[in-house]
């Protein structure tokens, strides 16, 4: 009696639960329709990501503590670079694009040796670091090392070590879900990767300090790994413990080496950018990783999504030597990025302070941390268009197997920044033009305005990298360059249109609420925001233009169902590489 009780309540939740799986764990076919749900998704995990900051900002403020958890953080993600980069899905999902039509063998044989590979090589770095970890760090901030938190320093450095291994082997089983194209499933990775992190600082961290917050990072490494486990069992290619054979592994290794050694640099970029901060003041770290933070939103939302939905087609137009397939590909996903960015630009330059105090303005972070983050984003948001544009031209090259190029590439863009950064801090504190740059962005009397020099040399040595791709590009998508422009008059229309609208909006209702509290900031920055969209749209249907149609038909199916009086702009499922 009791377990027919007990089948009669179990059944209808085991269908419920497989129902729902069934549905999330679907393919999805179509570049625009990948794209546009990798968006949604990684709406959801970017506001987490932002919930996760807000939680930093209100408990520790932009002070030493923060400081140390992003320097810490630091060092696993050279060693992700480095090592874990080496079997990553850039690499492996040509690989198994291709093997994959010879059955589930050769591609389990492929992620079998991959996962042992980066065990044994990720674990020994990894020890190695661990051992040395007092040394390293003393050597990379000497200031934040002599603080009374040393001992948690170094512990939280060592615990923050395990992620690269994990997230690593999250990329050998994501490179299955990017290929069975189960985004939503790639796209719920990071969600529950930051759920982690937030864990980790609300529970954890009044318990353990420091440490606890590494604990939340490792529970959510541990997190973004499970939810690829259901398809790679599924697709019956889950790996075991397997020798690395040297035929097999030195393919995997000859074609991600440019591009572990390229993530390697932009690493080491950001660590040496990352240890200038710390010499600037205290604080510096935190707000500079901040304004970081908050442009990764914009750019997961538009540049990683149509990265991440065109590399797979990518990889497929090449196999199978489809070059005018694989310029439509590059170029609509381009175009999209650039109108978007640009759309994005214009508003965020405007509503930054807004939206700043609405994520971060709380707790322990004060009105100077607010104000010079916000100037800081402005900086940052400036190469939002070229950064979401190198997501997917980097793809596109590991795609027609021009792996060394991004490298070399890579290497003059470090020598570029650090160079520069280094003039910028050196140099022009004292020749006016810090001050000028301070007085542009209303910051001129906030303290350690010198951190901005750092987001700006950032933004140009990024600007140097898209210069440098678009010239490589010229030999597999000849042409690209010039079917950019359009979007891009479209998008700086866009962008001066919605911006100009926004700051109106500001004007007008300035005086008709104090901006003290939370509610009337973002009341007012939606306002704004709401005039600076439509005031954006406005002016892309004045011009017709074709990338705003797309996005414009798709949302008029979404709403009123299919309507085939709609002339329908986008590609079907069955051809997705007509995009």
């Amino acid at each position: 009696m009791v377990r027919q009780a007990y089948e009669r309540i179990a059944a209808p939740v085991r269908g419920f639960r497989k129902a729902a799986y069934s549905r999330i764990s679907a393919p999805v076919r179509g570049l625009h329709q990948a794209a546009y749900l990798l968006a949604a998704l990684t709406l959801a995990s970017q506001a987490l990501a932002l919930l996760r900051d807000r939680t930093f900002a209100h408990t520790f403020g932009a002070g030493q503590v923060l400081d140390l958890y992003y320097a810490a953080f630091r060092v696993p993600d050279l060693v992700f670079a480095l090592v874990s980069s080496l079997v990553s899905a850039y690499v492996l999902i040509p690989l198994i694009t291709s093997m994959g039509q010879e059955g589930t063998e050769p591609v389990k044989r492929l992620l079998s040796e991959s996962a042992t590979f980066l065990f044994a090589v990720g674990g020994v770095l990894c020890i190695a670091l661990a051992v040395f970890m007092p040394q390293f760090l003393a050597l990379l901030y000497p200031g934040l090392a002599g603080s009374v938190h040393q001992a948690e320093f170094v512990l939280l450095a060592r615990m923050l070590l395990v992620q690269p291994i994990l997230l690593g082997l999250s990329g050998v089983f994501a490179s299955v879900t990017q290929v069975h194209r189960r985004f939503v499933l790639f796209a719920l990775s990071p969600v529950l990767y930051n759920l982690g992190i937030i864990f980790g600082a609300i529970a954890l961290y009044p318990v353990w300090g420091l440490p606890g917050i590494g604990a939340g990072v490792v529970i959510g490494a541990v997190g973004y790994l499970a939810v690829h486990v259901p398809v790679v069992a599924g697709a019956g290619v889950m790996p075991r413990f397997k020798m690395p054979t040297f035929s097999l592994m030195s393919s995997v290794v000859q074609n991600s080496v440019p591009r572990s050694l390229a993530l390697g640099v932009n690493s080491f970029t950001m660590l040496a950018l990352t240890a200038m901060a710390s010499r600037l003041g205290t604080g510096d770290i935190s707000v500079f990783t901040f304004a970081g933070n908050l442009e990764a939103v914009p750019l997961s939302l538009i540049g990683s999504s149509y990265a991440v939905a065109a590399f797979p087609a990518l990889s497929a137009a090449l196999s199978q030597e489809k070059r005018e397939e694989f310029m439509k590909i590059l170029s609509t996903s381009a175009r999209h990025i650039i109108l978007w960015s640009l759309v994005a630009l214009g508003l965020i330059v405007v509503l930054r302070a807004h939206i700043v105090r609405i994520i971060l303005g709380t707790g322990a972070f004060d009105w100077n941390a607010t104000r010079l983050t916000a100037a800081l984003l402005a900086i940052c948001v400036v190469g939002l268009v070229v950064d979401a544009l190198e997501l997917l031209f980097s793809r596109a090259l590991y795609a027609a197997r021009q792996s060394w190029r991004p490298l070399a590439y890579q290497l003059a863009t470090a020598a570029f920044t650090i160079a520069l950064a280094d003039f910028l801090i050196m140099k022009a504190p004292g020749s006016g033009f810090l001050a000028a740059l301070a007085g542009v962005l209303k910051v001129s009397d906030v303290p350690h305005s010198s951190i901005l020099l750092l987001a700006l040399a950032n933004v140009c040595g990024q600007f140097f990298l898209v210069f440098l791709s678009l010239v490589a590009l010229r030999s597999v998508a000849p042409g690209l360059s010039r079917t950019l422009a359009r979007p891009a008059l479209d998008g700086m229309l866009a962008a001066v249109a919605g911006g100009i609208a926004a700051y109106g909006v500001l004007l007008a209702s300035g005086g008709l609420l104090p901006l003290t509290t939370l509610a009337a900031v973002l009341a007012q920055g939606v306002a704004a925001g709401l005039a600076g969209l439509a005031a954006a749209a406005a002016s892309l249907y004045l011009v017709e233009n074709e990338e705003f149609l797309i996005v414009a038909n798709a949302l008029k199916r979404l709403v009123r169902g299919p309507d085939n009086r709609v002339p329908v702009l986008e590609p079907s499922a069955e051809e997705p590489a007509q995009s």
